[in-house]
């Protein structure tokens, strides 16, 4: 990775992945499978991945019955404009006492203040003990939110969703979630359409309904029973309209009541939030994609007017329709991430505000 000879001020964002014994290879490969891939308009790619340990160069032991040989210190922390780091099985007394260990906090005293910090899974537990989440919201695998919370009673652990975003520090829930984070940090700096051929390419979703809840085990329903299937699909193709609860119930012939009960189980959120999670992924993709009027785009996504369009973008995006618009407007380069606005607590589809 070079900078373009064209724009010697060129510089790919660094991403630097974080591997420490125990790690899950799954987790491990995420980040370099989603951002590897995206590029300018140039062919130049957006981001550098690299890995490191937080010993010197050498073979670090995974989960499995192999080892990864990673050829970074932890002094490559240094070069990070985003650290991310995935889950480990050999966490020690951070997991069970919510303490580093002093090989892990020498390593990330390397990290420059401002620097983006991100995890996946279980390795939010390094991030909560070296004191980057005090105060914040945060999330891991539902499976281990409770001991979280136990361990780090500041931090406002959400065991319901995907991820969230508070800005400058992203965490995810398990495993595949980590998908979903790294997608929405590409959409975040580059906007849909690079995210979108990045899901493509790697033959996932852009980004899924929902939360954890759904992935919760539960008893098996009845295979007769009826799902909300139909209703998602149904409202799908008529965003421009104005829908109502009673409306997707009947798709099912379900009472508003059941349905209500019955989506959630399914997907997560409510009808309503689902809707509007649905309505503005729509007015970004036209912002992005279209010439169309703020006003019409407000009509085709279904929220009615402008403003509340605006209402809706500022408290999911924290930017209004024409600031998004002017950083991700297809053809206009490559985002610059200056929609980006720290004070915003969740973020996204499969996040929580």
């Amino acid at each position: 990775m070079h900078r373009g000879p064209r724009d010697p001020e060129f510089r790919p964002h660094r991403v630097v992945v974080l591997a420490m014994d125990g790690v899950l290879p799954f987790e491990l490969g995420i980040p370099h499978r989603i951002f590897g891939r995206p590029k300018d308009a140039r062919g130049r790619h957006l981001y550098e991945v690299v890995t490191c340990s937080i010993r010197p160069p050498g073979p670090v032991q995974t989960d499995a019955d192999f080892a990864v040989q990673v050829e970074h210190g932890p002094e490559t922390l240094a070069t990070a404009d985003t650290v991310i780091v995935p889950a480990s099985y050999e966490l020690g007394p951070v997991f069970e006492q919510g303490v580093l260990t002093e090989e892990l906090a020498a390593a990330l005293t390397h990290i420059r203040p401002g620097t983006r910090l991100a995890s996946i899974c279980t390795g939010v537990y390094v991030l909560a003990a070296a004191g980057h989440l005090d105060g914040r919201p945060a999330t891991t695998h539902w499976a281990d939110s409770d001991r979280l919370q136990r361990l780090f009673p500041q931090i406002r652990v959400d065991p319901d969703v995907l991820f969230i975003d508070d800005g400058d520090v992203l965490t995810s829930a398990g495993v595949a979630a980590g998908i979903d984070l790294c997608l929405h940090m590409v959409r975040r700096d580059h906007g849909t359409a690079i995210a979108n051929d990045v899901a493509r390419r790697t033959v996932v979703p852009p980004h899924r309904d929902g939360g954890q809840a759904q992935y919760i085990h539960r008893p098996v329903p009845d295979p007769q029973q009826s799902t909300t299937t139909s209703a998602r699909a149904w409202a799908l193709g008529r965003l421009h309209e104005p829908i109502q609860l009673r409306d997707m119930a009947e798709q099912e012939a379900m009472s508003v009541r059941t349905f209500t009960r019955r989506f959630r189980e399914e997907v997560g959120v409510s009808p309503g939030q689902w809707l509007t999670q649905q309505r503005v992924e729509r007015a970004r993709h036209l912002l992005e994609s279209t010439d169309l009027s703020v006003d019409q785009v407000a009509h085709d996504a279904g929220f009615g007017t402008a403003q509340s369009m605006r209402q809706h973008l500022q408290a999911a995006l924290g930017v209004t329709p024409t600031a998004y618009r002017r950083t991700f407007r297809a053809g206009s380069g490559t985002g610059n991430g200056s929609v980006e606005d720290t004070s915003r607590p969740y973020d996204d589809v499969g996040a929580r505000r």
